[in-house]
């Protein structure tokens, strides 16, 4: 049952909360707003609206909007000398996982020498310490896939290297303060709704099987996994569904919280590799490819059985007896959702790479192999991307 745990953010969630942020004592006195090199934040209004309430609070403010789906290091850095030059003495985020993991990224480097991969930890990273507190972080989510909006961490690739790593793990990386407003999710598209949601599922689904589970975080993440499996067909087929819309926004935050108390597994360190090299596959797309034959890889193992049919009965499937009954459901959610079959050659993947993308996912994002709850070989890795393959 031991446990740590530590969220310091400030959570305003629910329909029209956006409404709400100038009420809340803003953590500067000039922001550096952060969105996507997309349409997005100005077509549904969040920035807009964000630029009003920080007006309404003598807020100072520079748009940076360089930011793609897959963030890379030298657009962090691009970001960090924005913040520079222009004095901004606090970042704010509007925008999906991709942008609040740049824009924390982006709020270490702003007050910190070097450059971002000095500070990663992995693969070519050097792993040096931030010597100087980042910027403070406003974290405002217009989608509900990574849950960055509550964690200290962001997910950062080096397009010089084919390296995709997690970087943070500071409390000062934690927002302040996080808007998860459902109304700001009406507009994204229906399979972005649906890759995005599975980032969010996967995330529970991978905690609660880690070794590094725990009583707390087995709370969050079953409530997380019945959230979706409930509730993201609904988002999917009709966005303005409000109530199914904020469901899943819960459950995305959910699982954000568990990250904090759990683990994942490999199954995103597969997927990073992934996307590391094909900058255009969608995480969420990358998680769903390869998460069949991944999980059906541990149900071989017989190494959490009860977990999987656990899961299985909170996707939905309340008879589930068997753990393969997961798979099932699990395929079942996503034929609702239209995403079942995806195709790694879509995306420019092929077999010659599957060794080198499972070499590349242990370098660069090795520790979470470690809470896999039986050792994955290279040989595991590579026959699971060759089961996913099509």
């Amino acid at each position: 049952m031991s446990f740590q745990m530590y969220v310091p953010t400030k959570i305003l969630f629910g329909k029209g909360q956006i409404s709400n942020l100038h009420l809340e004592k803003m953590p500067g006195k000039k922001a550096l707003i952060v969105i996507s090199n997309g349409k997005s934040a100005r077509k549904n209004g969040s920035l807009d609206k964000t630029k009003e309430l920080l007006q309404q609070s003598c807020i100072d403010m520079v748009i940076f909007d360089q930011i793609m789906s897959n963030p890379l290091r030298s657009t962090v850095m691009a970001g960090a000398a924005c913040a520079k030059e222009n004095g901004c003495d606090f970042v704010v985020a509007i925008g999906g996982g991709s942008v609040m993991d740049a824009a924390k990224a982006i709020a270490a480097m702003a007050t910190n020498d070097g450059d971002l991969w000095d500070y990663i930890s992995g693969g070519t990273g050097k792993g040096r310490v931030l010597q100087n507190e980042p910027l403070p972080v406003v974290a405002i989510t217009t989608t509900a896939g990574t849950g960055s909006e509550v964690d200290q961490w962001g997910v950062i690739s080096n397009e010089d290297t084919n390296e995709k790593i997690g970087f943070g793990g500071y409390d000062s990386l934690f927002p302040q303060i996080a808007v998860i407003d459902p109304e700001l999710m009406r507009s994204v598209p229906p399979e972005f709704t649906a890759y995005q949601g599975f980032d969010a599922l996967f995330h529970s689904v991978e905690c609660y099987i880690s070794k590094a589970a725990n009583t707390m975080s087995d709370m969050y993440a079953i409530t997380a996994i019945e959230n979706i499996g409930t509730y993201l067909p609904r988002a999917v087929k009709d966005g303005s569904d409000m109530e199914a819309r904020e469901h899943v926004a819960f459950a995305n935050t959910l699982s954000g919280v568990v990250m904090t108390i759990s683990a994942c597994t490999s199954e995103h360190s597969m997927e990073h590799a992934m996307s590391a090299y094909h900058h255009n596959l969608p995480h969420g797309a990358g998680l769903i490819m390869i998460s069949k034959a991944y999980f059906t890889h541990f149900i071989e193992k017989h190494t959490c059985d009860e977990r999987f049919i656990r899961m299985a009965q909170a996707l939905g499937k309340k008879d589930a007896k068997e753990p393969m009954d997961f798979i099932a459901a699990l395929y079942d959610l996503q034929k609702q959702c239209g995403v079942s079959e995806l195709k790694m050659s879509d995306y420019g993947l092929n077999p010659n790479e599957f060794m080198t993308l499972t070499q590349n996912a242990r370098e660069t994002m090795g520790g979470l192999f470690a809470c896999d709850p039986v050792t994955l070989s290279d040989a595991d890795c590579v026959s699971i991307f060759e089961k996913s393959y099509r």
